[in-house]
Parts: structure tokens; sequence; C-alpha cells
């Protein structure tokens, strides 16, 4: 008899055979991704597409004890560069509960295209004992073969990424230097034509825009600005999202008007890094009233700092005017022997003759004396006091409120950078209680930041403290405005400057009447 015959030989009767043991169940965690949030809330999308396929999968095996856990680990419209996911996070804590025995995902990139990140998750899923399976691509790691193939599919997906992320940069920047709009949170003034991605003026407001610019122009303050819009209850841009949600806007602070009107965006332009491009949508402002805010800003410190580069000491720097041509006074120094002497003479006169102007050259220190003895006599002044109290107290409540709002957005910061230390110890620390480089690193940024946020609290901490302590009354007030030129002889040369560029708007000489004309900041 053949040995093959042997083999199949059926059993004598009386033989006692033996059933096969029930095979080990393994319960089976779908893992499933998608990048954008497009079709996201439709009945149908790729994450159900996703799920669906790993079911199946999971089904074929059932006799070999395959069970799908009933969990729905799911991450819509997330990134495979970051493990920052909420349900890979949750099913990383599963697995180091030891509930789950393998994870399956459609193809490997929905669960890294970094290899990296990628690598350690197979490290770390090797340590728990749990299997990985990709559907559509027979991934097995339980060869050789198999490691070396998610390896280089990974590296593949990495790469895609990157390329992906590449072109999606170069698209906006094409479409910005042809005056498209790229996305983002609509400005005030505009709404979004979704369907040809253009702006469309909206003309409620763009009335308030215009009122806006024209506001600054006339109180030369942010601050005096947003008050008096906040009075009137403006608020800022409400819109809606693409899934509906609507965004309500908020009351108009001193950091929005600044970047606001300083935005080309309202004279028809698109910016890309530094570089200026024509947009597709029409201008709100026009370019004079545009130009005339900014060098606003500019003199008044709101947008870069006029006075800190002030090497010289000058106090009137970009303060005296023609009154004849409306140019500025500039200054010029002249020396004798180990003397120097400093005067203010006309721009226009400096650089196109005494025919241009014929505004005569001022000794320097003669206006500086003048404008000190000026400000000197306001202080000394009791109708002031009535004018300074009501302004002190309301800039000292919107510090306060300012500085509140502060320190409650920075313990939200705080709270969030501590729980994302906690997530990441609790879900990826190893038996052993070592942790991989990256995700070490990770949480040292983490830790870093924290470490800022408290130095920050602590400073904001300090300033109410001090504004808390600190009482405005009409008497205090008044002594302090009687110390005012003992406190001007104490100061440095530089704090001077600061004190005068903080009180006075300019300062027009006019050569006819051979007299001085002020304006004082009315925020001053």
């Amino acid at each position: 008899m053949s040995p093959l015959a042997l083999q199949r030989r059926t059993p004598r009767r009386g033989t006692r055979v033996e059933s096969p043991a029930p095979a080990k169940q393994i319960r089976a965690a779908i893992y499933c991704r998608k990048s954008t949030d497009e079709n996201l809330h439709s009945d149908f999308n790729s994450l159900d597409a996703q799920r669906e396929a790993c079911a199946a999968y999971i089904a074929s095996l059932k006799g070999d004890g395959w069970v799908a856990l009933p969990e729905a680990y799911q991450d819509g419209a997330y990134s495979g560069g970051t493990t920052d996911r909420p349900a890979l996070q949750r099913l990383l804590a599963d697995i180091e509960q030891g509930m789950v025995d393998a994870v399956v995902v459609v193809k490997i990139d929905r669960l890294s295209r970094s290899l990296l990140q990628f690598l350690q998750m197979m490290e770390y899923f090797e340590d728990k004992q749990v299997s990985f399976v990709a559907v559509t691509q027979q991934i097995n790691t339980g060869s050789s073969a198999g490691r070396l193939l998610i390896n280089v599919l990974v590296s593949f997906a990495q790469f895609e990424r990157e390329i992906g992320s590449e072109r999606t940069r170069e698209k906006i920047h094409a479409a910005k230097k042809k005056g498209r709009y790229t996305g983002g949170h609509p400005p005030l003034g505009y709404d979004i034509d979704r369907l040809n991605h253009r702006l469309i003026v909206n003309p409620e407001e763009a009335a308030m825009v215009r009122e806006l610019f024209d506001l600054y122009l006339e109180h030369r303050s942010l601050l005096a600005v947003a008050k008096h819009v906040n009075t009137r209850g403006w608020k800022r841009k409400s819109w809606f999202t693409r899934e509906g949600v609507r965004r309500t806007g908020t009351r108009f602070e001193k950091v929005y008007l600044q970047r606001l009107l300083i935005n080309p965006l309202y004279i028809g332009q698109v910016t890309l890094h530094d570089e200026v491009y024509p947009g597709l949508h029409e201008a709100i402002v026009d370019e004079d009233t545009f130009r005339q805010v900014g060098a606003l800003l500019v003199a008044n410190r709101n947008y870069g700092d006029v006075v800190t580069r002030n090497k010289n000491g000058t106090i009137l720097r970009r303060l005296v005017k023609c009154g004849r041509c409306g140019a500025a006074m500039a200054y010029s120094w002249t020396s004798k022997g180990d003397r120097r002497y400093s005067y203010l003479r006309c721009s226009s006169a400096e650089k196109q003759g005494r025919e241009a102007c014929p505004t005569p050259t001022l000794s320097a220190p003669e206006v500086e004396a003048a404008i000190i003895k000026e400000i000197k006599r306001m202080a000394q002044d009791p109708a002031l006091v009535d004018q300074v109290f009501p302004e002190a107290l309301e800039q000292t409540k919107q510090g306060r409120e300012f500085l509140e709002t502060e320190r409650t957005r920075l313990l939200r910061q705080r709270e969030q950078r501590e729980e994302a230390i906690k997530r990441l110890v609790s879900t990826l620390e190893s038996p052993t209680g070592e942790l991989p480089e990256v995700v070490g690193e990770r949480i040292k940024e983490h830790q870093a930041e924290v470490q800022r946020l408290n130095a920050r609290l602590q400073t904001a901490q300090q300033e109410l403290a001090a504004l808390d302590a600190q009482t405005i009354n009409r008497e205090h007030l008044t002594q302090t405005l009687a110390q005012f030129t003992d406190l001007w002889d104490a100061l440095y040369p530089l704090e001077r400057v600061r004190l005068v560029h903080s009180l006075i708007d300019s300062v027009v000489y006019h050569d006819e009447t051979d007299h001085l004309e002020f304006h004082f900041k009315t925020s001053g």
C-alpha cells in the first residue's frame, strides 16, 4: 500500500477522533482616516467605505476567531503626517489597556504618512503583541518580507504627502499672483463667493470699513476708535462655515483695528509674503485714505516704533512741520570749534532751495524749550484735571479688561498643552518607562511652551495686581501734574523723547507770524 493511501485511510470502527480546539478570539479594531472634510457629513463617505472593506475582511476570518470591535476609530479631516488625532489616540489608549489584538486598515497610509511615526507605531504594536493588517495591500507583519514592504510603502506615502503639500502651496501662490481669494476667514466688508472663489463686497460692512478709516483719521487713536464703535454696538465679521456653523463677530479691539487698517485687501490688492499683487475683488477704500492712515499709524507708533530708532535723542524728530508748505522740518547740525549746534530746516527748502519754500532755519534748542514750556504750562492748568481724570479711569478699566481676557486665554492654552503632555505619556509610554526619542522631543516642546505661558501668566497677574493696587483720585492726579516739572528734570533724554511723542501729535511753525501751533494727542 502506498504512503498516500496510508495517509487517506479512514479510522477503524471504534477509534476515537479528537475534534480541533476552538480558535482563539482575535479582537480586531478598524481604524479609518480621511484627510479633508469634503463630503464628511454626507450619508456615505470615504470613512464608511473604509470601514465596510475592513469589516468584510474580518468577517472572512471569522473561522479563525476574528471579531470586529464595535468601537468606531474614525478621524475625519485629519492629516496622516501627525499622530495628534482623537480616534488614533483612543485606539492607542485601548491597546495600552489590552483591549485590542489586531489593527485593521484599508491601506497603510490611513494609519500614518510619516515613515518615522509609522515605524514607532509598529514597534509599539509589536511590543503590545498587536498585529497589523492592511486589507488592500496584503501586508503581513509576521514576516521579514512583509516588514520590508511596509517600510517601502510608507516611504512612498510620506513622499506623496510632502509632494501634495508642495503642490498645494504652489497652487495657493499661483492663485494669489492672479489676485484670487485662496480661503480663510472672510474679512470685514466682504462675503465669499464659494462657487467662483472670489470676494464680493458686502455693502453694509463696506460702509463700516470706510467709516473706521475716517474715524482713525479723526481720532488718531486706535483705542479711541475701538471705544467709539463698541459704544455704538458694532461687531466684527459674522459668517457661516461650509458646514453651516455660524461664527459670531465679537467686540473691536486695538490689535484687530490695526490689522484691518494696514490690510492692502481694502484697496483691491492681495499679499504673498512681502509681495503685493492686484486683486480680482473690488476695493473698498481709496488709496489716498489708505496711505494717510498708514502714515498716521507709523507716526503714532501703532505700526513700528519710531522713537526707539531715535539714536540722537532729538525730541522734535518728525513732529515739527512747516506752516507755509506743509513739509517736515528736519534736524541738521553744524560745528564751531568744540561746540555743536542743531537746527530745524524745512525739507522742501533743503531739497529744492529757498525758491521752493522761504521758511527760515530755526534753532532746535529754542523750539524744544518752547514746547517743554507749553507742556509744563498745561500741567499746571487746573482744567486739565477735568479732562485727564475720566480718561485715566477709562484707560485703567480697559487695561484691566484686556489683562483679564489675556489671563483667561493663557490659562486655556496652558491647560491644552498639559493635556497634550498627559495624552502622549499615557498612550505611548512603554513598559520600561522609556519613550521613543521623537515623542520625548515633542513632550519637551510642550513643556517649554508651558514654561513660556507660565512666565506670561505671571507678568499678566503682576500687571493686574498693580492695577488693583492703583487708586486714581482727583487729589492724587492734581499733585502728580503739579510735580511734572521735577519729573521732567529727572528723566533721561530718551525718556523725554517718549513723553513728548506720547503727548504731542504735531507742531506747526508759521514763519509769517513767527509762532508755533501745537496739536496734542487726544489720548495723550
